[in-house]
């Protein structure tokens, strides 16, 4: 399973482009309201989390957080995400986009990693390499810049969870890069 926590205050491209072209792809992944079912984004829109995180089932193969303020630092702040980064199996794979890579930067999981963020949170990513890509997955782990690079985000996601060649079908439908 895949899951996508969402905080009030996250950006709403950077959670719904990449979960959308998740699910075209085939990927099990639900959303989870950190703070609630009903959550809203930093523009105003709310949206309702498939789940709860109480029921969120044991293993991930995924966790993925959208940036977003204040949501990067309501994920940053939440037991919850704690509790799954630091009980998290050796081969689950985190994804951050625009600030929330600070999620991840702050627990020390940057560390030797190339990382990117929203330009002005670099600091927060403790011991990462820096890059100048937009998207940049180094291992398990998938960093992207923001709002711009979320569709981009979204295809590498899926690259690394179903294959290049699925994402490239779905990239292919939805008529990107065309």
């Amino acid at each position: 399973m895949v899951y996508l926590f969402l905080a009030d205050g996250f950006e709403e491209v950077e959670a719904l482009c990449p979960l959308d072209i998740l699910r075209r792809g085939g990927v099990d992944i639900k959303t989870v309201g950190i703070s609630g079912k009903t959550v809203t984004g930093s523009h105003g829109i709310a949206v309702v989390a498939d789940i709860l995180p109480h029921e969120m089932q044991d293993k991930a193969e995924m966790l993925i957080f959208p940036g977003g303020m204040p949501g990067s630092l309501n994920l940053d702040s939440s037991a919850v995400v704690s509790h799954w980064l630091e009980n998290r199996s050796h081969d689950t794979k985190l994804a951050a986009i625009c600030a929330a890579p600070l999620v991840l930067g702050r627990r020390g999981l940057l560390g030797g990693v190339k990382a990117v963020c929203y330009p002005g949170f670099e600091n927060e990513l403790k011991g990462h390499i820096p890059s100048t890509e937009r998207v940049v997955t180094d291992g398990q782990i998938t960093t992207a810049v923001g709002m711009g690079a979320a569709a981009e985000f979204g295809f590498a996601l899926l690259a690394q969870l179903k294959g290049q060649e699925v994402a490239d079908q779905v990239a292919k439908s939805a008529l990107f890069g065309a």
